[in-house]
This record gives structure tokens, sequence and C-alpha cells, in this order.
């Protein structure tokens, strides 16, 4: 009896694991570290990775290789587990240039900011809106000239 009591109470506790998600390219560091700047070139690369999982926006001789693996419990927010970018330079010939590896220790917090652009046009109050079309009325001598009556103008 004991035996069953102890195997219910495990496998209730490997119940209460939670999974880890990974997203993204995540290669085995031996294909990263086999990519040597100045000997391989972008087909090299492609076979090795496959394909990047962004290209840079203003220079196509950038490729990034993004992933990372994370965890979350119930209705809590994720956490990151691990953040790995590979990034990638070539020359103009397609030979890799540059190699860096940034981890989430290299990560910043991205603070957004709490302006709001302004809009052109007037502000109106709740009465002005509702008591704006009074008077405008089609066939009570609104003006037809094609253009838009504006409420409250």
């Amino acid at each position: 009896m004991a035996g069953f009591l102890l195997a219910g109470m495990s496998l209730s506790l490997a119940a209460c694991d939670t999974p880890v998600h990974i997203r993204g390219h995540v290669s085995d560091p031996e294909s990263i570290n086999a990519i040597e700047a100045g000997q391989h070139t972008q087909e090299d690369v492609l076979a090795l990775l496959g394909t990047p999982s962004t290209v840079s926006t203003f220079d196509n001789r950038k490729w990034f290789y993004i992933g990372h693996k994370s965890t979350k419990f119930a209705f809590q927010h994720p956490e990151v587990l691990e953040r790995n970018v590979l990034v990638l330079s070539f020359d103009e010939t397609g030979f890799v240039t540059d190699k860096q590896v940034l981890t989430l220790a290299d990560g910043r917090e991205i603070k957004p900011i709490a302006r709001v652009t302004p809009t052109e046009g007037r502000d109106f109050t709740v009465m002005q809106q509702l008591l704006g079309n009074f008077g405008r009325l089609p066939g009570s001598g609104a003006k037809t000239t094609g253009v838009p009556d504006i409420p409250g103008g």
C-alpha cells in the first residue's frame, strides 16, 4: 500500500513541472563555432544553420539567428530562461567578416515613452458631439454644396 501511495505522490509532483518552450532558431554550439570569418560563405552558413531568422533591414549582408527558451506556470508571465542571438556579417563577395553571439545577459530592457502624438482637428466636448448635428438634417434648409458638414462647426 505504501508503494502505491509513494508512486501516486511522485506522479502528482511530476505533473506540477512547468514545460520549457523553445522558440526560434536554436543551433548547437559546434555549428556556431565551426563558422570562421574569411573562410565561410553565405552558402556555407545556410548549409550549417539554415535560413536566418531575419536579415537586417538596411544592410542585407547582416544575418540574425534568434532563439530563446522560456517557461510559464499557470497564468504568470513567461520567464525567459535562455536567449541567444547569433549575428553574422558578410562582405560584398559573401564571405563571413564578423560573428557575434549575444545572450540574455547582453539584452537591455526598453522603457516605452508615454507621450501622445497630437492629431489635427478640434477636440469636441460630449455636449458639442451630441448637439452638433441639430439643424443640419437634410431638407431643413441645410447647405447642399456637396461638402459634408462638420459636427459642432
